[in-house]
């Protein structure tokens, strides 16, 4: 059984209503964000990590018409795809990470800057570089992990699907989420932050996130998110620790002000080790 609540949470019983709260729920990611986002973005940000690459022409899979294309697809093609992927999350046949790229296909847009604040094995900067990157070269992505092995797997994973010079897009922090303010340059917005909560897959099971640093994390995020941006975390609460750290999440949201954030979760209730999705969206 799968639960689609908003804060405070609730439990819809038939699947055509869950579509709605969820829609309803994700309605500010639907409208196009401003051309001029990122007009700010310092043409050369400042570097405090020895990892610094990137992205910007032709991405793994996207063809040059899509790629150079500004314009965001049909609104009744995005609820098409919305519902065939929340569809397959509630069959079982799609992944909360599933769920969570398609929604910010809607929400970042060509030029924008966003931030990976636990990059892992890449494969959300990856999917995040593909989102903004253009010839222009306004864009950023800001990736960071306190592991030097998931700095290394996440550098490797670009090496293998972008060429040389499309690295210039992306850079990788060896830092902790909580210190995402430091590697943003100062006047900069941002239009998602994405978590992937957890230990490393892969990695030393018992290197992992906590509540408290993960809080602080929020905190940063918060700060620094543009109206009309998203904050994106997939929860994993199957090992030690995990559901303590669900749990501050889901008080964090619940904090926030109704008149400018509105939050939800998606999440399995027969499943109790399923990793759980959790958007929160900045008016």
């Amino acid at each position: 059984m799968v639960s689609i609540g908003a804060y405070p949470n609730s439990i819809v019983s038939s699947l055509p209503e869950r579509f709605i709260i969820l829609q309803n729920c994700l309605r500010f990611f639907f409208s196009t964000p401003s051309p001029n986002f990122s007009s700010k973005l310092q043409q050369k940000p400042r570097k405090v990590s020895m990892f610094t690459n990137s992205i910007a022409q032709d991405y793994v899979a996207t063809s040059k018409d899509n790629f150079h294309a500004s314009i965001p697809q049909p609104r009744d093609s995005f609820h098409s795809g919305l519902e065939d992927v929340v569809t397959g999350y509630i069959f079982g046949k799609k992944k909360a990470t599933e769920v969570a790229h398609l929604i910010w296909k809607n929400v970042v847009r060509k030029g924008d800057v966003v931030v990976d604040a636990t990059c892992g094995n890449g494969f959300d900067t990856l999917a995040l570089l593909k989102l903004i990157g253009d010839r222009t070269h306004r864009g950023r992505v800001y990736a960071m992990d306190l592991q030097k092995n998931a700095l290394e797997s996440t550098s490797s994973l670009l090496d293998q699907s972008v060429s040389p010079d499309e690295r210039d897009l992306v850079e990788l922090y060896a830092l902790c989420h909580t210190k995402m303010e430091e590697i943003v340059p100062q006047g900069v917005s941002v239009r998602l932050v994405a978590f992937n909560l957890g230990y490393l897959p892969g990695g030393d099971k018992r290197i992992k996130t906590q509540s408290e640093t993960t809080l602080l994390a929020l905190e940063a995020a918060e700060k620094i998110l543009a109206p009309g941006g998203l904050i994106s975390l997939v929860v994993y609460v199957g090992h030690s620790g995990g559901r303590e750290e669900l749990d501050a999440v889901q008080s964090f949201a619940s904090r926030l002000p109704a008149n400018n954030w509105t939050c939800c979760n998606l999440q399995m209730l027969n499943r109790p080790s399923a990793p759980v999705l959790v958007l929160l969206s900045k008016r």
